[in-house]
């Protein structure tokens, strides 16, 4: 009786999923069509495939902007097809159709055509936007439609990858997306050498590529952010100054230009110290609206004030005139760049304000909620950043809910991973967990919530920025869909993203070793030592490889890649005297002696603060 029941349960389902399947149409869910990162939130695979080659027409509506067009046509060439402007599309060819949703232009006809649903665009999101690959042969249509054209562009990014995994040849797909957090990226803001100018552009076109859109400038080791924010950038420095991170007016400018087209909101934040709260500075504010006016001019077109590590007030008069100028400073803002007609491009967004007390634990709860109860006047649209209850916090709902309850609105979190300046001689290039693990200030046992309650998730990453790219791959691929997050795919998808696919399994086999030593791990074999070896060769080529960011990539893990390689030629040599040479003996010998001295295993760091900053080194530790 129990046998007949399961077959007649199982016919049940049968019938009920084919029913699912004709309501549908010719849709149906689908793991997964094309492995896109960030995760999708929604991808349904359709029935049939279109060709693409040659030359794909493009038609964009009125509110595509430059920077989109420019990268669909980007897209496009770096998959050996032809982009063609046109105001329609053309019959019996390839269409890629970009607009924004109710712009009444050819991608938005074609979503009503194709009977798309405009569901995603009524969700509390942002960057909301569909992706719809139809069409038979080389009849191709390919809509875009986004809330925005911001929105539209990160479309493109699931279309670049929709290309590289299968050239040529598309699967029809409908795709719904947008994104959890609104602001998702970078914080330069750690304690050491500044990125340079081929690092931070490097990461630009990376996070374009990963739908990452802010990068806030606030380098602790910039004279021209901090010392002297006062001052212009120079228009000229030495080699010696370039090492050290120092940045010119060009540089700076070129910057701004990889940023706004890579839709990369660039902040550069000034950190005035003290002078900020002094009651004698009475010009403090006119002084940096200076400085914002000589930084508009190179770019920019948003800006942040620091005042973290400056002593937390606890008077009445610190606190309100702390407020009280920040608010003015908004306003003055405002009636400068952002006065009514002003063009989208020459207007200034919001301010980006870090605080004195960014880790309330730093104070008791009464001391916390005065603190944050003094800016709670400030324009609510003014960005106020916290790292939660400590320095090193996970990103959690807890610590935000409680800091805005004093605050009255949001704050953004300033998240200090895979930072690290208080371990310089350390890698944080593993998965996420993995890397709480190894670095000593975070909770070992922390986990990303899957829902995260903010606006703004930036993170503050290691003085090697190609390096970082690891870590803020799953960054961005959490911020962008936190209940899809899966630490372990992310990490498996961010290696071949950031070193290639052909390095991947090298990188693979050499990541553990390059993490600070586990003095619980097990003795290696000699086998692996020399799948090792073998590993850390092929990674060596990454030196003169072709592609700009696997160099930058190279270039930051070399100390402790020549390290780790250096180990398991040592012990290779050493597990193995009977076929070896005692001159090789005695050099792996001479090399293990001088494994905690040896200038090749050198780290770049900074020693020294303002105009005194020099150049020291550490000793990589993997």
């Amino acid at each position: 009786m129990k046998c007949i029941n399961t077959q007649n349960n199982i016919m049940k389902l049968k019938i009920t999923i084919l029913a699912l399947m004709l309501t549908a149409g010719t849709s149906l869910w689908a793991a997964g069509a094309y492995t896109i990162y960030p995760t999708p939130h929604r991808q349904i695979e359709q029935a049939g495939t279109v060709t693409l080659g040659g030359t794909v027409n493009v038609v964009c509506g009125k509110a595509i902007d430059q920077a989109t067009r420019q990268r669909a046509e980007q897209v496009l060439r770096e998959h050996g097809l032809r982009c063609k402007f046109t105001t329609s599309p053309a019959k019996g060819a390839a269409n890629l159709l970009l607009g924004v949703n109710g712009d009444k232009g050819a991608a938005d006809k074609a979503a009503t055509s194709l009977r798309l649903s405009r569901a995603v665009f009524g969700t509390q999101k942002y960057d909301k936007h569909l992706v719809a690959v139809a069409g038979k042969g080389k009849a191709a249509t390919i809509v875009i439609l986004g809330e925005n054209t911001d929105a539209t562009f990160c479309g493109l990014a699931s279309l670049e990858q929709m290309l590289d995994e299968q050239p040529g040849r598309l699967s029809c797909v409908t795709i719904y997306d947008y994104a959890d957090v609104k602001n998702r990226g970078v914080i330069e803001g750690y304690y050491g050498v500044p990125y340079s100018e081929d690092v931070t552009e490097d990461l630009f076109r990376f996070m374009a590529r990963y739908k990452m859109n802010s990068y806030m400038y606030g380098a602790k080791s910039d004279l021209y952010h901090s010392q002297l924010w006062e001052k212009p950038y120079p228009l000229t420095i030495t080699p010696e100054q370039k090492k050290i991170g120092m940045m010119t007016q060009d540089m700076m400018r070129n910057m701004a230009k990889v940023a706004t087209a890579n839709k990369v909101n660039f902040i550069w934040a000034i950190h005035p110290g003290t002078a900020f709260f002094d009651t004698k500075s009475d010009d403090v504010l006119d002084k940096i609206m200076e400085k914002y006016e000589s930084m508009y001019k190179l770019g920019m077109r948003q800006f942040g004030v620091f005042v973290d590590d400056c002593g937390v007030p606890d008077d009445s008069a610190s606190l309100n005139i702390g407020a009280r100028r920040l608010t003015t400073l908004q306003q003055l803002v405002d009636k400068r760049w952002n006065r009514k007609g002003a063009a989208p491009a020459d207007t200034v967004k919001p301010l980006n304000y870090v605080p004195q007390l960014y880790a309330y634990s730093w104070v008791s709860k009464e001391k916390g909620e005065r603190f944050f109860n003094s800016l709670s006047a400030t324009p609510k649209k003014t960005v106020i950043y916290i790292t939660g209850k400590n320095i090193w916090s996970v990103p959690n709902n807890e610590d935000p809910a409680l800091v805005s309850k004093w605050l009255g609105r949001e704050v953004g979190w300033w998240w200090n991973y895979p930072c690290n300046d208080n371990d310089m001689d350390k890698l944080f290039v593993s998965d996420m967990y993995a890397n709480f693990h190894d670095e000593r200030h975070i909770d070992n046992d922390a986990r990303v919530t899957d829902s995260l309650a903010v606006k703004t998730l930036i993170s503050n990453p290691m003085q090697q920025g190609a390096a970082s790219k690891i870590a803020l791959f799953s960054i961005g691929d959490y911020a962008w869909n936190n209940a899809a997050f899966d630490v372990h795919k992310s990490f498996d998808a961010a290696v071949p993203a950031v070193v290639g696919k052909e390095y991947a399994e090298a990188y693979l086999t050499v990541c553990p070793y390059l993490r600070h030593y586990d003095y619980d791990s097990p003795w290696p074999t000699l086998e692996q030592m020399r799948k090792l070896a073998a590993a850390c060769e092929k990674l060596g080529e990454l030196a003169k490889s072709d592609n700009e960011g696997a160099r930058l990539f190279y270039d930051d893990i070399e100390p402790w890649l020549t390290k780790v390689n250096d180990m398991a030629h040592c012990a290779i040599v050493l597990l193995t005297k009977d076929s070896q040479t005692k001159e090789a003996v005695d050099q792996a010998i001479e090399t293990v002696g001088k494994m905690d001295t040896d200038k090749k295993y050198d780290v770049e760091i900074l020693n020294g603060m303002g105009k005194d900053i020099k150049i020291g080194s550490t000793q990589a530790k993997p």
